[in-house]
Order: structure tokens, then C-alpha cells, then sequence
């Protein structure tokens, strides 16, 4: 047998006899069969694996940014680039692999892209330049898509076919607990041998993922003929220009809107380009893009509401984590903090499978806003004394409200889209994974940028309040300059330190009145989306009556 003829067997899809019950729903998902116990605990912990491997792509770079910039020599603007470049590639690539599923099967789909990721993460270790790093990091935002998926699939087969939207809930969420997780492990895998230590870590999940997957096969999936030539024209232009929204919304904040001459330049590019891709996807027979039902009202709703929660609950990451940051603390003193919420967003998962109500999707999202809005009030009273006992609670709400929300909020698109036919579930697809990208870059630049606006305010103001004629304004200057008074000598040099001190307490007080603004703004702005899912829910309650009644 020749090598090419062993390839094939080895990439082909293996029979299985299907009862009419048990066959995928779709082309390119795998089949429902009943399962013993042992190969659904199995395919539990594979779906375990392939979730955390696929949140920890990015969880490690975002959580340890500051370190990787000191060891690859690199600034806050170059740095920033490292997760960003991973989101640009990744948002869109669904587009494609989905169709690539539907055409090849599940087993080539999950050995190339897997395989390909270990590859990319093992590069990693060689990216000694901002260039190859930035390079190396793009390909692995490709590389890794298929990850979430296939979580999402071993989840579903592990639990009994009555029960497999609460595999769908697991699926989803086991990746959102990558991140507090990074967090928690971080310090001590950097002890270890330093940056190269993160990839390798992800490297050797990276591994066992291909040998779980290798070990423990999906149910095979039926394939048709998927691809058309219009397909790869749509899917430059709109994974362009969703590339181009990303860089935008990851640099800004750091590069500023108005100082960096090729934002502007890139949304001169983007938007022209996601108008073509539509307009092109609107007249075609077998769209990638329904945009029709894209533009429609239920759709239009959901994806306000969910990117308002992806915004607000960017809290975690953006407020708490930054206002300590501010203060000096670091992932070292916050393990105590980051193991609670990793406790918390497992919670969230298992809960949300656990109450889950097909019937009422909306309601987790209200609770998990509404927590949100709690959290972040309470956050918003936070002083310079502030460390991270006294986010302890909020924090595990916040936790807690963003993975409980998640698999609600895509099974009441996932159910919209069934409805109207399985060719929705690309746009479907499409449309939640850019939500839950964009919106969480996006989030994190409003945030970020109304924190260094209200900075930049309050600092002012509080500049403006110093008196240096006032007796506690001229006791401070003292005790800054006769804390140095034993190694200055000189008088004029001790007055200017005295001052240059009163001048970063006052930074610092300034950052906490600004995360103070911020964390009042998130508690706004998820009241105001709570209040809006109330006025949904109470117009369809009073819809519903008045056709009973008709």
C-alpha cells in the first residue's frame, strides 16, 4: 500500500451504522448514538481537554503580557499586537471550517488542524522577534478555532442524547474558565524557566489533545459538497475587514484614536470591505452570510444584548484586575482571587447545564447582567487601601454571571436558527463568535479608554485642588523630602523628590477615582441591559396573553 493510500485510510472516516434517531442533524456534525458510560466519561474528559487547550491559546499571552514584553524586548504598542493578531485570524476562520467539515468529514478536519496547532504552539519557542512572534501567534489564531469546536462536540457526546443541549451549555463554557485559570497558574510556570515555559505548557496540552482525539473518535458525520468559488471571495472580504475591526479595537486605547494615522486607514479598508462582502452574500441562491435573517428583528436583539453583557462583564479583566495592577499588586498576590473565580465561572458552567430551560433562555442572561450590575456598584466604592480580599465576592459574581450566561445566550440563537433551516447555522455560527471576540476586544477598549479619560480628568482636578500654601499640602512635601534626607544632601534636590512623591500619590488617587467611573458606568450599563430584557420578556408575556385571548 502506497504512503498517499495510507494517508487516506488514516484520515477517513470510520462506518457506523446509524438508527434513523441517531443521524447528525447536519452535515459536517457528528452522529447522536447512545454511548456506555465509560465512553461518555471519556468523551467527558476529552471535551475537558480540547476546551481549556483552546482558552488557554490566549489566556496565557493576555494574563502575562507584561512579562513577555521584558523577555522578547518589546513595548506596551508591540506587545498589545501578541493577542490581538490572535483574535484577528480567529473571529472569522469558522466561516470556512464549517464548510470544510461539511465537505471532508470530522476526523481529517480535527488531525490536520490539530496537528497544525501543535506545530504552531512548538514555534512558538523559536519566535525570539517581535516579527516571527506576531507571525507564529496569527497562525495559531487559525490553528486554533477548530479547538472550541470539537470541545463543544466531545461535551454533547458525553451525556445522554435527552440531555445533549446541556452538553452544548458544557461545551461552550468549559473554554471561558481557561482565563482565570492562566491567571492562577502563571506565576508558577514562569518561575519555572521564564516565558518559554508558557508555551511549552500550552505545547504539551496541544499534544495530548491530538492523542485524546486520536485515542477516542467522534461519531462519524455525513458529508456533501460544500464549497463554492463565492464562498472564498466573501470570506476575504469579511474576514479582512472583521481583521482590521480587530487591530482597531485591540490598539487603539494603547496607540490612541487620534495619534495613530493607520486606525483610520484601517477603517477606511474595513468598512467598504464588510459592505461588499454583504452586499455580495445578499444576492446569492447558497450564502455563507444570510443576511436577510441576519438583519432580522430577533437576531438584531440578540446581538445587542450580548455584546452589552460581553461589555460590561469585561470587568473582571479590564476593572479589578487593572485597579489592582494600579496599585502594585501583581499575579503573585492575586492567586488567592483568581483561584475564587476560577471556582466561580466553573460554577456558572455546571449551573447553567444544570438550569438550563430551553422555553426561557433570556432569564440566565438577566440574572447574569443583573449580578454584574451588583458586583460592579459595589466595586465602584473601592479607595488606594483597596487589595484583592476586598474583590473576593464581587469578583466571583462576575465569575460566576460570565459563563452562566454564555450557553443560554447561544442555544436562543442556535434555537432561532434551526427554525429556520440548517443553512442558518453558518451565519449563526458566524455571528456569535464575532460577537463574543469583537465584543470582548471592544469592551475591553471602551473600558480601558474611559478609565485613562477619566484618569487624565481627575488628575487635573486634583492638581488644581493642591495649595502649596496649604499646611497639609506643605506637611506632605516635607515628609516626602526627609524620607530621602538620609541619602540627599541637598536641600533644593529634597524639595523637588518631596514633591515629585506628592505628584504619584496623586496619579495613583487619581487612577482610583477612574476606576471608580468605570466600575459605575458597567453597573449602568448592565442595569440599563437588564431593564431592557425586562421590557422584552413583559411585551412577549403581554403578546402571548392577547393571542390566547384573540
Amino acid at each position: 500500500m502506497s504512503l498517499i493510500a495510507r494517508l487516506k485510510r488514516f484520515l477517513s472516516e470510520e462506518e457506523w451504522a446509524y438508527a434513523p434517531h441517531e443521524e447528525p442533524t447536519m452535515p459536517g456534525s457528528p452522529g447522536s448514538p447512545e454511548h456506555p458510560h465509560a465512553r461518555r466519561v471519556a468523551y467527558a474528559a476529552v471535551g475537558v481537554l480540547l476546551g481549556l487547550t483552546a482558552g488557554f491559546g490566549n489566556a496565557l499571552v493576555s494574563a502575562n503580557t507584561t512579562t513577555l514584553a521584558g523577555a522578547l524586548g518589546l513595548d506596551p504598542a508591540e506587545i498589545a499586537w501578541l493577542p490581538t493578531v490572535f483574535v484577528m485570524t480567529n473571529v472569522s476562520i469558522n466561516l470556512l471550517l464549517i464548510k470544510f467539515r461539511q465537505q471532508f468529514g470530522l476526523r481529517p478536519f480535527a488531525l490536520i488542524f490539530l496537528g497544525l496547532y501543535a506545530m504552531l504552539t512548538l514555534a512558538h519557542l523559536f519566535a525570539h522577534s517581535f516579527t516571527t512572534a506576531v507571525l507564529v501567534r496569527a497562525a495559531s489564531g487559525m490553528a486554533a478555532a477548530p479547538l472550541s469546536t470539537f470541545a463543544l462536540y466531545y461535551m454533547m457526546q458525553s451525556v445522554p442524547a435527552r440531555a445533549r443541549l446541556r452538553g452544548v451549555v458544557l461545551g461552550i463554557g468549559v473554554p471561558q474558565c481557561a482565563t482565570p485559570l492562566a491567571r492562577l497558574f502563571s506565576p508558577d510556570l514562569l518561575a519555572m524557566s521564564q516565558w518559554r515555559t508558557l508555551y511549552l505548557f500550552e505545547l504539551g496540552l496541544a499534544i495530548l489533545s491530538v492523542a485524546a482525539v486520536l485515542a477516542f473518535r467522534l461519531p462519524p458525520t455525513v458529508r456533501r459538497k460544500a464549497f463554492e468559488p463565492l464562498d472564498f471571495v466573501t470570506f476575504a472580504l469579511f474576514a479582512g475587514s472583521m481583521g482590521l475591526f480587530a487591530a482597531v479595537l485591540g490598539l487603539g486605547r494603547i496607540v490612541w484614536w487620534t495619534q495613530a494615522a493607520w486606525i483610520g486607514w484601517a477603517l477606511i479598508i474595513a468598512i467598504p470591505m464588510l459592505a461588499l462582502a454583504l452586499l455580495i452574500e445578499s444576492g446569492r441562491a447558497n450564502p455563507l452570510l444570510n443576511t436577510r435573517w441576519l438583519a432580522s428583528a430577533d437576531i438584531i436583539r440578540f446581538t445587542v444584548v450580548t455584546v452589552m453583557a460581553r461589555i460590561v462583564l469585561s470587568e473582571q479583566t479590564v476593572g479589578a484586575v487593572g485597579l489592582l495592577n494600579a496599585l502594585g499588586q501583581n499575579n503573585d498576590q492575586m492567586q488567592t482571587l483568581f483561584a475564587i473565580v476560577a471556582a466561580a465561572s466553573v460554577a456558572g458552567v455546571v449551573l447553567s447545564a444544570a438550569t438550563l430551560d430551553v422555553e426561557r433562555p433570556t432569564h440566565p442572561i438577566m440574572l447574569a447582567v443583573g449580578l454584574v450590575a451588583i458586583a460592579a456598584f459595589i466595586d465602584s466604592h473601592a479607595t488606594s487601601l483597596t487589595r484583592a480580599p476586598q474583590f473576593y465576592g464581587t469578583q466571583a459574581l462576575i465569575a460566576f454571571g460570565t459563563t452562566y450566561f454564555l450557553g443560554p445566550a447561544l442555544l436562543f440563537g442556535l434555537s432561532r436558527a434551526l427554525k429556520e433551516g440548517t443553512g442558518h447555522i453558518i451565519s449563526f455560527i458566524a455571528l456569535f463568535g464575532i460577537i463574543n471576540s469583537i465584543g470582548g476586544l471592544g469592551g475591553t477598549a471602551l473600558l480601558g479608554t474611559y478609565q485613562i479619560v477619566r484618569e487624565k480628568a481627575n488628575s487635573a482636578a486634583i492638581v488644581q485642588a493642591i495649595d502649596p500654601t496649604d499646611p497639609i499640602v506643605q506637611a506632605r512635601l516635607q515628609a516626602g523630602s526627609a524620607g530621602i534626607g538620609r541619602v540627599v544632601g541637598d536641600q533644593a534636590f529634597r524639595t523637588a523628590e518631596g514633591g515629585a512623591l506628592l505628584s504619584q500619590t496623586a496619579t495613583r488617587e487619581a487612577n482610583v477615582l477612574a476606576y471608580d467611573d468605570v466600575f459605575r458606568m458597567i453597573a449602568l450599563l448592565a442595569a440599563l441591559t437588564f431593564a431592557y430584557l425586562c421590557v422584552l420578556l413583559v411585551r412577549r408575556t403581554v403578546r402571548a396573553r392577547r393571542k390566547g385571548a384573540a
